[in-house]
């Protein structure tokens, strides 16, 4: 799944009211340097935006801090694809087909190879999405999407997935094991295998979904959003709209689980709609994104939490949506997708910090 357009079908107006808008030529590789002001300052330092237009979303480091990996509707295309940049915003280069909808990217550990979603195999079309069923927001699992591995460089394709169903959503931990969503089981649950698709396990087991699940620095524990009907009429409803290839989220709660599938705990008890966890590099935090605080729900803000739930911090602080936010493997900088500084409606694009530590 896209998380960008889980958003967007959530919450849909905010965040790409406008549409696509094409990229914007001619702008420096490195854009100046804009001091937060506020409550942000207080762990953000000297913002920088990297994208300037279109929809960029899911912006990942590679293992040695140089490069990023990311999502992005641009250039007149339909569908997100695939690319990669250097961490100044300059070198952009797809790596992805260009053709169906491609999603969720990541670096092996190395650097020379990417892992991501796509549904080309079904076509070179944008896959047909609904966006209200039932009077409801929803976003599709697209029994289409497939993962592959690629080179860097975008050469030497391989699908390292089969399995009947959705199959996305994957990272990688520093030891090359990677964790996934999938829907080959006849639900929406996590998964791991060996970065070449071999060995995989089955890790959630509760009726519902989880997924956007990464790893621990040390590997050793995987956080997660996840959605678990409660009732029989809560459970009714999920499962009708899996059957249809759809899922409507607007309640997700993050957990942490052992690497192996033990010792899972809930983290968070809010009943809002929590996206995004990603490990802080000590470890002891999660940094993820949520519409906590917000009087209408579509204000998304990055919030930091320990991963025994306590000590919630608010980290931004804009009027629209912040979302995606990743630690760099020294955890100096943070990268993540914000609707700020739009320069057309609809516009979503990347932003890179330096990270304070009070």
């Amino acid at each position: 799944m896209t998380e960008l357009r889980l958003f967007r079908h959530l919450w849909g107006g905010l965040l790409l009211a406008g549409g696509m808008v094409g990229c914007i030529p001619g702008l420096p590789p490195t854009p100046p340097r804009v001091q937060p002001v506020g409550q942000e300052a207080r762990h953000l330092r000297n913002l920088r935006q990297l994208t300037f237009g279109g929809e960029n979303a899911e912006a990942y480091f590679s293992w040695d801090g140089k490069r990023l990996v990311f999502q992005s509707t641009r250039d007149g295309g339909l569908c997100d694809q695939i690319y990669t940049m250097r961490v100044d915003g300059s070198g952009v280069r797809m790596v992805s087909t260009g053709q169906g909808r491609a999603t969720c990217s990541f670096f092996v550990p190395g650097d020379e190879r990417i892992l991501y979603s796509s549904t080309h195999l079904a076509g070179p079309e944008c896959p047909p999405e609904e966006r209200v069923m039932e009077g409801k927001y929803v976003w599709a699992v697209h029994a289409s999407f497939d993962i592959f591995s690629v080179r860097a460089d975008g050469r030497d394709l391989r699908r390292l997935t089969e399995a009947a169903g959705y199959d996305a959503e994957a990272t990688v931990s520093r030891n090359g094991r990677v964790v996934f969503t999938s829907a080959r089981d006849g639900d929406l649950e996590l998964y791991s295998m060996n970065a070449d698709g071999s060995e995989p396990k089955r890790l959630t087991f509760e009726r519902g979904y989880d997924g956007g699940a990464f790893f621990s620095p040390d590997a050793r524990r995987i956080v997660y959003r996840a959605d678990h009907p409660k009732t029989a009429e809560e459970l009714e409803h999920y499962e009708r709209f899996l059957a249809r290839g759809y899922v409507q989220p607007e309640q997700m709660e993050l957990f942490i689980m052992d690497a192996d599938g033990s010792n899972r705990r809930q983290i968070t008890s809010n009943g809002r709609a929590n996206f995004c966890p990603f490990f802080h590099p000590s470890g002891a935090k999660i940094i993820f994104s949520a519409n906590l605080d917000a009087e209408r729900p579509r204000n998304f803000d990055l919030y930091q939490i320990g991963v025994d739930g306590t000590g919630l911090e608010r980290v931004t602080w804009d009027p629209t949506f912040d979302g995606f936010p990743m630690f760099s493997p020294d955890g100096k900088k943070l990268v993540f997708a914000s609707n700020r500084n739009a320069r057309s409606p609809g516009e979503t694009n990347l932003f890179l910090a330096d990270w304070k530590e009070e």
